[in-house]
């Protein structure tokens, strides 16, 4: 399969359309960003264990019922998708408070949750990715009932297959975030990826953050610990 050309650049990947009009090729980087763009940097290797984190995790899903994007990783850093129109929604789904509900609820930094949380943000860098409802999904014409429904239901099934799994290598995961995309037959699935990028990974004894707030927090040894996810998940 060839790659054509590209199509898209985002703060962590680049995406090409490929001679198959139904795949695209994504392309990893190792660029990282915070605060909406605000705080840049290079975590060194990032792209590569995004990519087969994110392709190890979602092929575990597909096992468990979660259609998803993923088609091939062809290398390290280049992985083959099937082609949808994402819905421009982040979907954050909290275990434990942790970030910005810790700051806008007043909740201490490691509170569980007596339930989980789902968030839907507006998927618009120059608005910042406002958080929204799910009134305003529809005022918009972002998504139809059914298709939030769906949505829903994915994330939170999503959600308690990841913290089981995730529990056996003892990480807890906080929170994460989650993007979905529709097929040219309207199907929606998961799209984007799961990564320390996305997802706040806590060493489930010692509470030693393993994710991207490393590096939002200046707390040192970032590469270090995005390997550590990747060597507890794949051995590698």
């Amino acid at each position: 399969m060839r790659k054509l050309e590209q199509i898209y650049e985002g703060k962590a990947k680049k995406v090409f359309r490929t001679d198959d009009e139904n795949v695209y090729l994504v392309q990893y980087k190792d660029d990282a960003t915070a605060f909406n763009g605000l705080k840049k940097g290079t975590i060194e290797g990032k792209g590569v264990i995004n990519n087969k984190v994110t392709n190890f995790l979602m092929q575990m899903l597909e096992t468990k019922g979660i259609p998803t994007h993923y088609v091939q990783q062809l290398s390290d850093r280049e992985t083959l998708v099937k082609r949808v129109q994402i819905v421009p929604l982040e979907v954050v789904v909290r275990n434990i408070a942790a970030g910005s509900l810790s700051k806008r609820l007043g909740l201490e930094e490691g509170t569980p949750l007596a339930t989980t949380v789902l968030e839907y943000c507006y998927k618009n860098d120059e608005l910042g990715d406002p958080m929204i409802n799910e009134t305003h999904v529809y005022a918009m014409n972002l998504a139809t009932p059914e298709e939030m429904d769906t949505i829903r239901d994915y994330a939170l099934k999503i959600n308690a297959i990841l913290r089981d799994y995730l529990k056996e290598a003892n990480i807890d995961l906080i929170d994460f975030k989650l993007e979905f995309g529709r097929t040219p037959d309207g199907k929606i699935i998961l799209a984007d990826e799961i990564s320390p990028d996305t997802c706040r990974f806590w060493d489930s004894k010692t509470m030693e953050k393993l994710d991207k707030d490393r590096f939002r927090r200046d707390l040192g040894n970032v590469e270090g610990a995005y390997h550590e996810v990747m060597k507890r998940l794949m051995g590698e």
